[in-house]
């Protein structure tokens, strides 16, 4: 019997629609549904786009991407508000090049916006009596379908607002603005970490900028003081010199000798100090030509690998590194491979003979077979003056080790002593030279060697001047006595006078120091 198609027949035409459009409004809701599970996701993953080292701009462009890109528009521009020239601004606009785009906080869609604090959706935007239609004027880009919302920080004030142009499928709809608002408070999270970042980033490199512009004045001010206080000396110390001449031709002395040797000692140390000053001020100078000496021949190598320079060229290039070659001439660093035991077994021996009036130990140990490459003159100064400090911090009974490692393969030579140590305070400028750790009181009138005999404070600068031209580094650890607690505090100068009853173990392990050279940097 033939089948006769009834109403109630899935096959009867009719119903054949109702199922398409029934299958049709399934698929738009699963497409809805599988939107706004994509928007929530994208959501919980806006995090990911913030990282320690994400610049502002680079945020901006994340964020807008990642907005269009959810409600499908065709582009998105995030506008911060710069309070300084009451414009908003953006280098973000997706499709535009990221061209930099600057407009009255008033005007405009994004200034209206950004006024009334209000959500702007609009089916033409050049409808609306506000559209600032200039910036299309700019790009050339065509707005139709717009929407804005504003950007709110956490104390509800608008930080800027994010703008969506032409939504690729239809208009913007309340789903695409209820999405939005939130969007832009997750957003504007990010935001102010990121404007706080670059301000953070900002006042420092102002700090630096001033900082450098500070030792430049520095560096002048103290060559000229190097180079005026020169001559005077040498007037005064030979005048001096005539002084004392005379006066031993007169009997009895008007002057006991002693206040000119006391003169003459300090005049030697202003004199010593200008010279040391100027020799710090020279190997800075060579040493900053040297790096950029460097850096021309590097950039001329780069430049004559690309292709064939004319000859005109190359000769203007080759007469303007010789005339700085000749015209900043420093002597040509001298390196050369030293034997490091010997050369430390050769100081220690100097420095022995110089400090026999000190009770103190002394030892080198470590691996007796490390070669570097460096200058053995400089390397011996450093040393001596190392060994010396570690003297006349170091109070009688004490000890002093010289050691000789490895570090994986860098050569290290270390000079540890048991002596009172330094505040962490003080290792902050040890190494800036003219700064003395001890009050100078303590030390003006002793002589080389003796207990809390400070030094100038040039010493430690200038070996790490002498370093950095000679591949090897300067560095400390210090810890300062225990039992010197307050900075009027004094080592008594000898272990068994110690209030404290410390034996010579017992001091080794309450403080003291250990300067390091670490071979081999560049």
């Amino acid at each position: 019997m033939p089948h006769i198609k009834g109403p109630e027949d899935d096959s009867y035409p009719q119903y054949d629609s109702r199922r398409c459009l029934r299958r049709r409004d399934d698929q738009l809701r699963q497409q809805a549904l599988a939107d706004q599970k994509h928007q929530l996701q994208s959501l919980l993953e806006l995090g990911h786009l913030i990282r320690s080292d994400l610049s502002l701009a680079h945020l901006l462009y994340q964020l807008a991407q990642k907005a269009a890109e959810l409600i499908k528009a065709d582009r998105c521009s995030i506008y911060l508000y710069d309070p300084i020239q009451d414009e908003l601004w953006t280098t973000v606009a997706l499709g535009l090049e990221d061209q930099p785009i600057r407009i009255p906080a008033g005007e405009g869609i994004a200034g209206h916006c950004f006024q009334q604090a209000t959500t702007i959706n609009l089916k033409d935007a050049y409808e609306a009596p506000f559209f600032y239609a200039e910036v299309d004027a700019k790009t050339g880009y065509k707005t139709r379908s717009l929407l804005c919302e504003p950007i709110f920080n956490r104390d509800r004030q608008v930080l800027g607002v994010i703008q969506l142009l032409n939504k690729i499928e239809g208009l913007f709809t309340e789903e695409d603005e209820i999405f939005l608002r939130t969007y832009a408070n997750h957003a504007a999270i990010f935001l102010e970490i990121a404007q706080l970042q670059k301000a953070r980033i900002e006042a420092l490199e102002h700090s630096r900028e001033e900082l450098r512009r500070l030792n430049r004045v520095k560096d002048k001010a103290l060559d000229h003081l190097s180079h005026e206080l020169k001559t005077p000396l040498a007037i005064i110390r030979g005048n001096l010199k005539m002084m004392v001449r005379k006066l031993q031709n007169i009997s009895p002395p008007l002057i006991k000798p002693e206040v000119f040797q006391t003169i003459e000692k300090h005049l030697n140390r202003l004199v010593l100090i200008q010279e040391e000053t100027n020799h710090i001020i020279r190997s800075s100078e060579e040493r900053g030509i040297g790096r950029l000496l460097d850096e021309l021949r590097g950039i001329w190598q780069k430049i004559h690998s690309r292709g064939t320079i004319p000859p005109e060229i190359q000769k203007q290039w080759e007469s303007i590194l010789g005339w700085m070659e000749t015209g900043f001439a420093f002597k040509p660093l001298k390196m050369e491979r030293i034997d490091i035991w010997n050369i430390a077994q050769k100081v220690l021996t100097k420095v022995q003979e110089r400090a026999s009036a000190r009770e103190l130990s002394f030892s080198l140990e470590g691996e007796p077979s490390l070669f570097v490459s460096s200058n053995a003159k400089v390397l011996e100064e450093t040393l001596e003056g190392l060994l010396k400090n570690a003297v006349e911090n170091t109070p009688d009974e004490g000890r002093i080790r010289l050691i000789l490692e490895r570090e994986g393969s860098t050569p290290l030579l270390r000079v540890q002593d048991g002596g009172v140590g330094i505040s962490p305070e003080d290792q902050k400028y040890l190494f800036d030279g003219l700064y003395h750790i001890q009050a100078t009181e303590l030390y003006s009138s002793k002589k080389p060697f003796e207990f809390n005999a400070g030094g100038k404070g040039l010493d430690l600068l200038k070996a790490r001047m002498a370093g950095r031209r000679y591949a090897f580094d300067l560095s400390v650890e210090s810890r300062r006595c225990l039992f010197m607690k307050n900075e009027l505090d004094e080592c008594p100068g000898r272990i068994s006078h110690c209030p404290q009853g410390r034996t010579i173990e017992g001091c080794l392990n309450s403080g003291g120091s250990i300067f390091t050279i670490t071979f081999g940097i560049k």
